[in-house]
C-alpha cells in the first residue's frame, strides 16, 4: 500500500530520503493492522510515524526558509492540517476512543502521493532553481 515510486521524487537527495522514510513507517503501520498486531506494536509504529514526520516537515520548512519560498506559509499550512489529523487519530486511539483502519491509511496514502505531487514539486523546483543559478 505505501510503495515508494521514482515518480514522487523531488531532485532532493536529503527529501527524498525522508519520504522513502516515511513510506516505510506508514507501511510498517500498515502491516502491524492488517496482519492484527497487538495495541503496543500499532501504537509503537504509529509513534514512529507521527515523530519522523515532525522531522520531516521541520527539514523542509527550513530548506524553504533557506531558500526564500514565496509560498511558504501554504505549505506549512498544509504541514500542520495533517499533523493535527494524525496527532488526533494518535491520541484517540490511545485512549480507547477509536481504532485505526483502513479508511485512515488510504487518507494518509492519498495526502502524503498529493502533498509530493503538488506542493514539494513546487517548493523543490524553487530550490533547485536558486541553487542552479
Amino acid at each position: 500500500m505505501f510503495e515508494w515510486k521514482p515518480e514522487y521524487s523531488v531532485d532532493l537527495p536529503v527529501i527524498d530520503a525522508q519520504h522513502q522514510r516515511l513510506f516505510a513507517l506508514a507501511g510498517e503501520l500498515h502491516a502491524a493492522l492488517i496482519n492484527g498486531k497487538g495495541y503496543s506494536v500499532v501504537e509503537q509504529c504509529l509513534a514512529s510515524l507521527v515523530d519522523y514526520t515532525k522531522v520531516h516537515f521541520a527539514s523542509e520548512e527550513r530548506l524553504m526558509a533557506r531558500y526564500s519560498y514565496p509560498q511558504t506559509r501554504e505549505h506549512i499550512h498544509e504541514h500542520e492540517q495533517l499533523a493535527a489529523q494524525v496527532i488526533s487519530w494518535q491520541v484517540k486511539f490511545r485512549t480507547g476512543e477509536t481504532t485505526l483502519g483502513l479508511d485512515m491509511l488510504m487518507f494518509l496514502k492519498s495526502w502524503l502521493e498529493h502533498h509530493i505531487a503538488g506542493s514539494d514539486q513546487r517548493y523543490s523546483a524553487h530550490i533547485r532553481s536558486q541553487t542552479a543559478a
